[in-house]
């Protein structure tokens, strides 16, 4: 503070300085606060904006660029999440479940060839690559690479598959079944045509 006749000048970055001084901090050693992260983070943020820009700029702006901040973290935790885990973020509604059924995706007693050509037949590409995505399963159960229950999500099954070209070429067959099976992608001939070469890569690379 400066001190002009009778009269006291408050010196406002003068005294911020202080503060953030660990120097004058005299009773860090009388009184030990209980840790505070957003406390200590904010200030941390304070005083690196009030180095950069000045305490005008730090007073005004830095709760809400630490808003800010906070806000980017999550977003790409989120986005870290749909990269790993993508079903659960897709649309379903309550005649399209996310449980599966033994009478619609059971891997047993079903002719996989016979009722692929009959979907494909009829136009039904939604139809074909369910089956077709099943069929793989099947396979991969028979080999013993997959451990097939009706209880299982498809990604539980991607990380059954051993660590190489296989898992990541079954992972994107997995995620191309998911889109059209819960995610409402309309299913066309070019798509199916994909997912059976990837299910003749998955055959040569993994069951062999």
């Amino acid at each position: 503070m400066i001190q002009q006749g009778d009269t006291l000048i408050y010196n406002k970055e003068q005294l911020a300085r202080w503060q953030t001084d660990p120097l004058y901090d005299y009773n860090r050693e009388l009184v030990r606060p209980e840790v505070d992260i957003y406390e200590l983070l904010t200030r941390w943020f304070w005083e690196l904006l009030y180095k950069f820009f000045g305490s005008s700029f730090a007073d005004k702006y830095s709760e809400p660029i630490l808003i800010g901040v906070f806000i980017v973290v999550v977003l790409l935790v989120v986005w870290f999440i749909y990269r790993k885990r993508p079903e659960l973020f897709m649309r379903t509604s309550s005649q399209k479940p996310l449980a599966y059924t033994i009478h619609e995706d059971s891997i047993y007693r079903v002719d996989f060839a016979e009722d692929i050509e009959k979907a494909l037949a009829s136009g039904d590409y939604k139809e074909a690559v369910r089956l077709l995505y099943l069929q793989t399963l099947k396979a991969l159960d028979d080999k013993q690479i997959i451990d097939w229950q009706l209880h299982k999500t498809p990604t539980e099954y991607v990380y059954e598959v051993k660590q190489g070209k296989g898992r990541t070429v079954f992972q994107t067959m997995t995620r191309l079944f998911l889109q059209v099976r819960f995610g409402n992608f309309d299913a066309d001939e070019p798509l199916f045509e994909r997912m059976r070469l990837l299910q003749l890569d998955i055959e040569k690379e993994v069951a062999g």
